[in-house]
């Protein structure tokens, strides 16, 4: 699945809502109905239209995103319109947005995660395997540094290679070519296409850390109009919240991005948040991988003022106890701190400079 292929955008004039969204791409469409869905069963008196369109990013297939660089390319655009008052929201996988932000924008809903864990899918003739059954110098597929790097210290007989493409051409690259033997994509956007027949097995986080905000949906609205964002504010999903705002803190203190490895995995349980990070060099043979906790229990507090719209790493909840948001961002500081402790600006550092002469 490419997931910078699934960014969405919703508008709304008087109450008539349009959703924009990628043009041509399945899984976008899939994610805005899902956002608007909930959004019509909430506010069942607005009317919402879904209009298509392309970004710099969906139109550049031939180049593995670890080089394209900046996740603006993805965002840029949709933000243009946002900022033009043309549209009032949009919809985007989490993952693709960038830990700060363009002024003026916020994160105003991140909804319920689904599996953020990375799936295998394999090619029809090697179906029933996991990849430690794969022959040796079999092909996988991925776009991802991140995956890449940890699979191939975990499973050295196999070569990992770039593949592009949203994640319909992916599947058709795998099926009706001998390239690869499997491919790598994240098991929520299969399920959300409904093709969770296709995954032949779940990467657990022994062996595969996923990206920061996988699996969730983001909606970015205009920072300042309190209509809007009071109106998505109910999409949000309070423990989401606090493990995304984990993730994406552990990723801005360490300055990652899509060209270098980062993977986190995070859970809450009995109100303390669990986060592991890591940071791996381009094969996975270097790497410092650490896990932090911290309470996140504590109560909301119904105060009106000018800390409301506070945000924390790009998310504004206003509706998620304050002092939590701060303690799970503070969290993701900290694990991030006690790594670049370690040598992680290096290893990172490393990676990034490989990946520019590739």
């Amino acid at each position: 699945m490419s997931s910078h292929g699934s960014r969405t955008t919703v508008w709304m004039t008087c109450s008539l809502f349009r959703a924009l969204l990628s043009a041509s791409l399945q899984l976008a469409r899939i994610q805005t109905d899902s956002v608007v869905e909930m959004l019509r069963e909430l506010y069942p008196n607005l009317r919402f239209e879904i209009v298509a369109m392309s970004t710099t990013g969906d139109k550049i297939l031939d180049t593995a995103l670890s080089k394209i660089g900046e996740k603006s390319l993805f965002t840029k655009e949709l933000e243009n319109a946002l900022e033009r008052n043309e549209v009032d929201l949009v919809v985007h996988s989490l993952k693709d947005l960038p830990t700060s932000l363009p002024p003026g924008f916020t994160i105003g809903a991140v909804c319920k995660r689904e599996n953020p864990l990375d799936a295998v899918v394999f090619h029809p003739k090697n179906c029933g395997k996991t990849l430690s059954l794969l022959p040796e110098k079999s092909v996988v597929g991925t776009s991802s540094l991140r995956r890449a790097a940890q699979l191939k210290k975990k499973f050295p007989q196999l070569e990992f290679r770039d593949i592009r493409g949203n994640l319909n051409t992916r599947l058709k690259k795998l099926d009706e070519k001998e390239d690869f033997s499997a491919i790598i994509l994240a098991a929520a956007g299969l399920k959300r296409m409904g093709w969770e027949n296709r995954i032949g097995q779940l990467l657990s986080p022994e062996d595969c850390l996923y990206a920061v905000g996988q699996g969730a949906l983001a909606v970015e609205v205009r920072a300042k109009d309190q209509e809007i964002l009071n109106m998505v504010s109910a999409l949000h999903d309070a423990n989401t919240v606090l493990c995304c705002i984990a993730e994406r803190a552990f990723m801005k203190r360490l300055e990652g991005g899509c060209s270098v490895p980062v993977a986190v995995n995070t859970m809450l349980k009995d109100g303390q948040l669990y986060l592991t990070g890591a940071v791996y060099s381009l094969d996975g043979s270097d790497s410092l991988k650490e896990t932090m906790q911290t309470s996140v229990n504590y109560p909301q507090r119904n105060e009106d003022g000018p800390n409301d719209d506070v945000q924390h790493v790009g998310i504004t909840a206003k509706n998620v106890p304050g002092q939590a948001q701060e303690a799970a961002e503070n969290l993701g500081v900290e694990l991030a701190s006690l790594l670049l402790s370690k040598g992680a600006k290096h290893i990172l550092s490393v990676a990034r400079q490989l990946n520019d002469t590739r």
